[in-house]
């Protein structure tokens, strides 16, 4: 085995045996939010780490799937419905922004991402009857997904823990395809993806990016 292949195995070990070296629940608990926001970086390392795309406004998917999310359960719809709503919306959300940025890159795609970040930042913050400003909107429990239920907290991490790992190979997939190679050769010059429009790409990108801030 190459010395990576026995790094990934160790590190694997170690995600699994999260619960049983854990002083509490509570260290638990952080460790699948570490996990959930690992999920998130997913989405934002497409963007700026194989596409050369710095985005600043990235955290606000990950609000607009999170008030979705919660609206949803709100009005009594499943937890697996709401997953769904909220990746669908913030997928919507940002093809709108896309559309903004769609010509643009370096300076100028920070620029925009950074703008409409702080739109929605101001949006969450401000707009206190809808989102609850700095309180938030309280879920009741915790997912229960085809009647599974997660209120453990070991259960609830072991499930986050097979997510994040399905993510990372959606992520090795697609980063090996023709396209996630047309991508990346974006991050080294436009002359390497003339057969994948300048547009067409960025919005590719992004929108690919998507899924991960809503999970």
């Amino acid at each position: 085995m190459t010395t990576r292949s026995i790094a990934l195995v160790v590190a694997l070990g170690l995600l699994i045996a999260v619960p049983y070296w854990m002083p509490g629940v509570y260290y638990v608990n952080v460790a699948s939010q570490i996990l959930l926001y690992a999920i998130f970086a997913l989405g934002l390392n497409i963007l700026a780490g194989y596409a050369g795309l710095v985005s600043l406004g990235h955290a606000g998917l990950f609000g607009i799937a999170a008030y979705v999310a919660s609206y949803s359960l709100q009005h009594g719809f499943g937890h697996g419905a709401s997953i769904i709503f909220a990746i669908a919306i913030g997928m919507l959300s940002m093809a709108l922004f896309a559309l903004l940025s769609l010509r643009s890159s370096g300076i100028g795609f920070i620029m925009i991402t950074l703008a409409l970040g702080q739109i929605l930042w101001g949006l969450a913050y401000r707009w206190i009857s809808i989102t609850g400003g700095d309180n938030g909107i309280n879920v009741p429990n915790r997912p229960e997904l085809f009647g599974f239920s997660l209120a453990d907290a070991n259960t609830f991490y072991y499930v986050t823990m097979v997510i994040f790992l399905i993510c990372i190979g959606m992520v090795a997939i697609f980063t090996r395809s023709p396209l996630g190679a047309a991508i990346m050769g974006k991050k080294v010059g436009e002359t390497a993806t003339y057969s994948l429009p300048n547009g067409r790409a960025t919005t590719v990108e992004i929108l690919d990016a998507v899924p991960y801030a809503g999970a």
